[in-house]
């Protein structure tokens, strides 16, 4: 049987428990994907054009995969600058992605209709500490699934204070149930899980995530995704997506849906093709291993320009491929015996003993540096934390400041980090996959 065969163009449509029609719930899709042993691929696409942007949905639905849709929105969208995204439309220039607030709410809907299904979900991917414009033209236009979070859409992406990001995400999310009410059910994916993109130990990664995640419950969201992005050993990864899921189980209320996203490593990517491709394969491998039940995908072209709709696609039926090709070990053993699991809730319990508002909790965590994102610029990040890569692959804290991590966690005697360690460290990954395809 080939991987083909096996990767069906999105088989999980034609399953009973998705509906042929009507609206789409974009956790229940993936449910049932996961119930079927899919592996569902998705890709961070975004075209400021409606022609092509339609394009890319329909050739990312018709792809030999189980799939999802992507409107990633562009930068100006992303800043709240409006105006300067009304120009840009005005005038024709090409945008980074697609600029759901400026576009017209008919235009919109034109370039869903007959693509969005319950078969085939949309997510709106952005990156904004002030979405609030952002949900409301989505759920505009029928759409109920987006992403982010009070803390994983702030302290990376700019110097808008944690404070106001938790409040404009609590309001984010009580709008997005008000308008997406029943039937609909609207869904937040949590960035947490990827914070920086590379150099965060695992521990920290999955207690954010969860922690957004209980921030979205806690503000009436009763479908949510739990992030995590694959890092540099899939060992101490495994352990991070399992540690997620039993740690989901225990913190989140059983009425909330859930499922967890695994990202293609989000640091610098390989310069060669083939580099990239058995990196994006690895991720794929990871995710099935893991139990992740959603993988966003990169692309070859990622380490030189904005992908294609043909590289978003191959890049799609490659990752759909590979995992229909890994088997699905039986996972032994209890997640809660591993170091990931025992770090990421030690930050949960430090958060949430520090009172019943978890909004309030997270800043004042970050006040006080029982949370410290490491190599995080934000003023509202203590910056005392630091990690680096040990020689068997995996991240370790170097530097702990004021967070909850064991001090046998720490590497004894290690020389503090220079800025040529720290290029070196960032460039580990993409240098891997490169020498291996040169050494093949």
């Amino acid at each position: 049987m080939t991987a083909a065969t096996l990767a069906a163009p999105n088989v999980a449509r034609l399953f009973p428990t998705v509906p042929a029609g009507g609206t789409a719930s974009f956790g229940a899709f993936v449910g049932a994907c996961a119930a079927a042993g899919q592996l569902v691929v998705q890709p961070r696409m975004g075209f400021s054009d409606p022609r092509r942007m339609r394009d890319g949905l329909e050739r990312t639905k018709s792809a030999v995969a189980t799939t999802v849709g992507t409107l990633t929105i562009d930068s100006y969208t992303r800043v709240g600058a409006h105006a300067a995204a009304r120009a840009a439309v005005a005038e024709g220039t090409p945008l980074n992605g697609y600029p759901i607030a400026t576009h017209r709410t008919e235009r919109t809907r034109a370039l869903l209709d007959g693509v969005l299904d319950a078969g085939f979900p949309v997510q709106v991917r952005h990156g904004s500490s002030r979405p609030e414009a952002i949900v409301r033209a989505l759920t505009a236009v029928g759409l109920d699934a987006t992403e982010g979070g009070p803390v994983s859409y702030c302290l990376p992406y700019g110097r808008t204070p944690l404070a106001e990001s938790v409040d404009n995400w609590a309001r984010c999310c009580e709008l997005l149930a008000a308008l997406a009410p029943p039937p609909r059910t609207p869904h937040l994916e949590s960035f947490g899980g990827c914070m920086l993109g590379q150099l965060c130990p695992p521990g920290l990664l999955v207690a954010l995530s969860l922690l957004e995640g209980m921030f979205f419950a806690r503000h009436g969201i009763r479908s949510v995704s739990l992030s995590y992005a694959q890092q540099t050993d899939p060992a101490q990864d495994t352990e991070a997506v399992r540690a997620l899921g039993r740690l989901a189980e225990e913190f989140l209320p059983p009425q909330v849906d859930r499922h967890i996203v695994l990202y293609t490593y989000m640091g610098v990517f390989p310069h060669t093709a083939r580099g990239a491709t058995r990196l994006l394969e690895a991720s794929a491998r990871l995710a099935v291993r893991s139990g992740a039940q959603r993988l966003i995908v990169k692309t070859a072209a990622e380490a030189h320009r904005i992908p294609t709709v043909w590289e978003n696609v191959r890049a799609l039926e490659t990752a759909a491929a590979t995992a229909a090709l890994t088997e699905r070990p039986a996972l032994s053993g209890d997640p809660a015996d591993s170091e990931v699991y025992r770090e990421a809730r030690a930050f949960v319990e430090a958060v949430l003993d520090l009172g019943e508002d978890l909004g309030r909790s997270l800043r004042t965590a970050f006040a006080r540096g029982v949370l410290d994102v490491p190599y995080c610029l934000h003023p509202d990040n203590a910056g005392r934390s630091r990690s680096f890569v040990a020689p068997d692959g995996r991240l370790r804290w170097s530097e702990v400041g004021a967070m909850p991590v064991a001090r046998t966690a720490l590497r004894a005697g290690r020389a503090p980090l220079t800025s040529d360690g720290l290029l070196a460290a960032v460039h580990a990954m993409a240098r891997r996959y490169d020498a291996d395809e040169a050494a093949g």
